[in-house]
């Protein structure tokens, strides 16, 4: 929001809010009704240009997000944080209002006259009337913008973004969408068809150009190489660089070209760093992480949600969306192509805590996978040729907790963490202290059995309801401990430690007010709501953290799983040994949780009536 709000801020279509593209729906309908009684195709043609809108932004953001986190070419150093993903969340508002804006010129101007499909001579005039007047008229009106009263009502709050996404460019107040539409997409468009040579395909491609041009401009990554320049030398000034608006957007006052700097070239509002911040970028390479952290998708879902998907999906925990419903199709296509055609992990998201680089790793696989035989021989590949490739730079059971790669690679420079020590300390904390009794009830892991020695070791008696798990877990536990891990059909305890395996039958024979912890990644469906339901092992980062815009799965706001927490401790605390594997004796729990709290990472609070 600008700093002062002036008239016509807000979008009229705000009050909506998700649902906002119901706006759209007479213009779907009477698309689909002139096609099925006329076979008039035109008004569909807009239909596809706004959904094409919407895709084309929608790849800008997953390959500049992509683009950012390799950290090469790179022009601003710093980073994105939560409040600009929710500014920034109504970038599509634009594509709406321009459509209904065609729509209306369809229905009131040209009526039953029709456009040709495509002419030759129209987009020579195109590109004149773009260098001349629509340049020109933007440069003054942008000028215009940065007067302290027009820039305190409306133009701030597009300067709130200092580090630029792609779809920064198209995030400003109503006002000055409708000036931006009668400038940039009015005067070619309108003298076109008042001249008769207006086109579907000119239409088309000029709105796409600019739509491509905004979203590079604002990409944050230097993308034009030398070569555009050096072969033809005037391109400077029809051309702007990524890095040529970045400078508008940390400068203010310079820089004010649409795409193209002539205008700043001839009215002396150039920036004089804008070269060499151009060859700077360019020579960025790309960041050596000091850790880095392997992750998979989880639901069909997640596909929009980790940070190279919907941004304002991925800046909220995991949920579901009743659009998403409806993309399902495209959803299962979207997975088909990522987990068939990608053969290993790729970077995601790049994070800073204090002097550490930070990246995150994606295998295009999902939790299903894991589970499948016939999936195993390449997840394990995947793993090993990342951690391979981690090493030349300096998922549990499946792999032994990373075992096998440690065992055939010994000679490994880079430490393996699975996380297990810290996440049995997080689910060990949360426990309440007055607790005497906990019911055991999941799938037995290193997590899970780390967790019950160190309760029976504190004499906090552990029920189990299942023979086998009761064997498996006392074959772990030595001495006098063992009398605590009792065997029994008592449903009574309040509070019920949970992973993989908890069936809806036991959930539902819980006391009303028991508080489930979860120890497992996945958290349980919550059945009760006379019941508390705790967060699978996780922290709070610490405010030092940086470039921090999107939520771990079903995680809260700068909450981090316990697991990736782990790896990271492990590195700012420079420790030397791997802590991996099933057999291999657990690491320290205790020191993990001390060295977490020493780093600025703190506990979540349980749930309770209060906060419920």
């Amino acid at each position: 929001m600008a700093s002062r709000p002036g008239l016509l801020t807000d979008w009229p279509w705000t009050p909506l809010g998700s649902f906002k593209y119901m706006v759209l729906a007479p213009l779907v309908i009477d698309s689909i009704y002139s096609y099925a009684s006329m076979r008039d195709g035109e008004k569909l043609l807009i239909v596809a240009l706004t959904v094409w809108r919407i895709v084309h932004g929608q790849i800008w953001i997953s390959v500049s997000r992509y683009l950012t986190a390799k950290g090469a070419k790179r022009i601003v150093n710093k980073s994105i944080e939560f409040d600009q993903v929710d500014r920034e969340r109504t970038w599509d508002d634009q594509v709406i209002f321009n459509s209904l804006v065609i729509y209306l010129l369809k229905l009131y101007v040209l009526g039953t006259n029709t456009l040709p499909f495509w002419r030759l001579d129209v987009m020579a005039l195109v590109v004149l009337l773009h260098v001349g007047p629509v340049e020109f008229i933007y440069y003054w009106f942008h000028r215009a913008l940065h007067h302290h009263f027009l820039y305190s009502r409306y133009h701030s709050h597009h300067h709130s973004s200092i580090v630029t996404e792609p779809i920064t460019a198209v995030v400003h107040p109503f006002a000055e969408h409708i000036s931006y539409t009668i400038i940039v997409a009015g005067i070619p468009i309108v003298t076109t068809f008042l001249c008769g040579t207006v086109s579907h395909v000119s239409i088309f491609l000029y709105i796409s150009y600019i739509d491509f041009m905004n979203s590079m401009g604002h990409c944050n990554i230097e993308l034009i190489p030398r070569s555009f320049f050096s072969l033809f030398p005037p391109l400077k000034y029809l051309l702007y660089t990524p890095s040529f608006h970045s400078l508008h957007h940390t400068q203010f006052r310079t820089n004010y070209a649409l795409t193209m700097p002539i205008y700043d070239y001839m009215y002396g509002t150039n920036d004089k760093s804008s070269d060499s911040l151009y060859e700077t970028s360019l020579e960025q390479e790309e960041e050596k992480p000091d850790a880095i952290h392997l992750t998979h998708l989880t639901s069909l879902d997640s596909v929009y949600h980790f940070r190279l998907g919907f941004s304002s999906l991925s800046s909220h925990p995991l949920s579901s969306r009743c659009y998403l419903v409806l993309m399902r199709p495209f959803t299962i296509i979207i997975s088909i192509i990522l987990t068939s055609f990608s053969s290993r992990a790729f970077v995601f998201e790049r994070n800073r805590f204090r002097d550490l680089t930070i990246h995150s790793h994606l295998l295009p696989k999902f939790s299903s996978h894991y589970k499948s035989q016939q999936q195993k021989e390449s997840i394990n590949k995947m793993i090993e040729t990342a951690i391979l490739e981690a090493d030349k730079k300096d998922g549990e059971e499946l792999n032994g907790y990373g075992e096998m790669y440690v065992r055939k690679h010994p000679k490994l420079k880079i430490r393996i963490v699975d996380g297990s020590s810290l996440a049995a300390a997080v689910v060990v904390h949360s426990i309440p202290v007055d607790t005497r009794e906990v019911l055991f009830r999941g799938r037995i892991t290193k997590v899970a059995r780390a967790i019950v020695i160190s309760l029976c070791q504190n004499g906090i008696k552990v029920m189990v309801l299942r023979e086998e798990e009761h064997s498996m877990i006392a074959g772990f536990i030595g001495g006098h401990c063992k009398e605590n891990l009792v065997l029994t059909t008592n449903y009574s305890p309040m509070i019920w430690l949970v992973g993989d395996g908890l069936s809806k039958e036991d959930q539902k024979k819980a006391r009303k007010g028991t508080l489930f912890i979860p120890f497992s990644q996945f958290p349980p469906s919550k059945l009760l709501k006379d019941c508390f339901y705790h967060t699978t092992p996780a922290m709070i980062i610490p405010d030092s953290a940086q470039n921090i815009d999107s939520c771990e799965n079903w995680l809260g706001r700068r909450v981090m799983s316990a697991w990736r927490v782990g790896g990271i401790v492990h590195a700012l605390e420079g420790w030397e040994e791997h802590e991996c594997g099933l057999e291999v004796p657990m690491a320290n729990p205790p020191r993990v949780w001390e060295a977490a709290l020493r780093n600025g990472f703190k506990p979540l609070v349980l749930p309770s009536l209060e906060t419920k």
